[in-house]
């Protein structure tokens, strides 16, 4: 029997029915993942090889579970099976034990709980364009967070484990004596511009509990002393006076209403000199014929995983641009990721606008 070919006359062919396979199962891998990262089995596994026994035993887990568990993440390329019954790491298996650099252990959780089961209602979304978070926990994700600090703890480590967009280091900061990141989580931006700005101070404004962890983080730096923080949301009043003023993955969370409300609350905190600097992804347009990049690939993911759980989306420079001017800014340039490797996030380097009235007195 052969199978019919569709409208466009080409039959689906056995690779397609694989592809399409990897897909739909890609799911089991990922809350097998989640299993394991929040059992702690991969942590119990950075020493060596360990038999599938011995780690449902630690882990207060049944033995065959385990075992099979492992035996099916190990056909994903996360851990090997070097005997029978007997499981180590690959290097992507490292990527969830809790000590490896960059952790996605937090990410694991956090996919496996909250943003799974946003998925579970993705039809809502489709039908009402609303993030299916919203419709099955009776609020926004971000209320949600501040009633539930363990799972805000972590969101904010998941988060943390995101490097600085690349193409910040196309930025002059030279002079700069204050820098306020603004959201930014557990200091990462800050850990990053500091040390090789040695005169210059910052400030982080971010809730309580992230605070905690940015304390922690810029101490084992020998940052510490170099950083006020400023505990509060981005929609209360910022610090004012910086120099330089960061948004970081911050906008592309919120709808235009709500972002132009952050942008005005860094606008009145912002002195006549001062620079804001945007740190997003921005959604282009794939020339005809080219092929997707990864990072736009991955870039496109991410716009479906906040479809389900945020009100917000990545915009174009244009439309980062029309928030900004809302907000009472002027755009002076966008810096871009210097590599095609890089994660294809951009800089947004925006100045307070000059009203009439400002450029008169100036002109006085």
């Amino acid at each position: 029997m052969t199978t019919a070919p569709d409208r466009a006359g080409t039959a689906p062919s056995i690779r397609d029915r694989m592809t399409l396979a990897t897909i739909l199962t890609g799911g089991w891998l990922a809350q097998g993942c989640y299993a394991l990262a929040k059992s702690g089995i991969p942590d119990l596994l950075t020493d060596g090889p360990r038999p599938a026994a011995d780690l449902a035993a630690e882990a207060g887990a049944d033995a065959r579970a385990v075992r099979r568990l492992l035996r099916g993440l190990a056909a994903g390329g996360l851990f090997t099976e070097p005997e029978p019954g007997v499981f180590a790491l690959t290097p992507t298996g490292r990527l969830l034990c809790t000590d490896t650099v960059r952790s996605s252990r937090s990410a694991a959780i956090m996919f496996g709980e909250e943003v799974h089961r946003s998925f579970g209602e993705i039809t809502h979304t489709l039908r009402t364009g609303r993030p299916a978070f919203d419709a099955l926990y009776g609020m926004p994700f971000y209320d949600y967070l501040d009633s539930q600090p363990e799972t805000a703890a972590v969101f904010t480590a998941a988060m943390g484990t995101a490097p600085v967009p690349a193409a910040l280091n196309s930025v002059d900061l030279a002079g700069v004596d204050t820098l306020v990141d603004v959201g930014g989580g557990d200091g990462s931006l800050l850990a990053k511009v500091l040390p090789r700005h040695p005169g210059m101070r910052g400030a982080l404004a971010e809730l309580p509990e992230a605070l905690e962890g940015a304390r922690e983080r810029l101490g084992a730096l020998g940052l510490a002393d170099r950083v006020d923080f400023t505990a509060g949301s981005f929609f209360d009043p910022l610090p004012t006076g910086g120099d330089v003023y960061t948004l970081s993955r911050v906008l592309h969370n919120w709808n235009d209403e709500r972002a132009v409300q952050i942008l005005r609350r860094v606008r009145e905190a912002m002195p006549a000199h001062g620079r804001l600097l945007v740190l997003e992804r921005l959604d282009t347009p794939v020339p005809e014929g080219d092929e997707l990049s990864p990072q736009a690939a991955q870039g496109r993911l991410i716009d479906l995983l906040m479809l389900v759980m945020l009100e917000g989306w990545d915009r174009s420079k244009e439309e980062y641009r029309g928030l900004l001017e809302a907000a009472g800014f002027t755009v002076r340039t966008v810096h871009s990721p210097r590599a095609r490797s890089d994660r294809a996030e951009h800089v947004i380097e925006a100045v307070p606008a000059v009203t009439d009235g400002a450029a008169a007195g100036e002109a006085r």
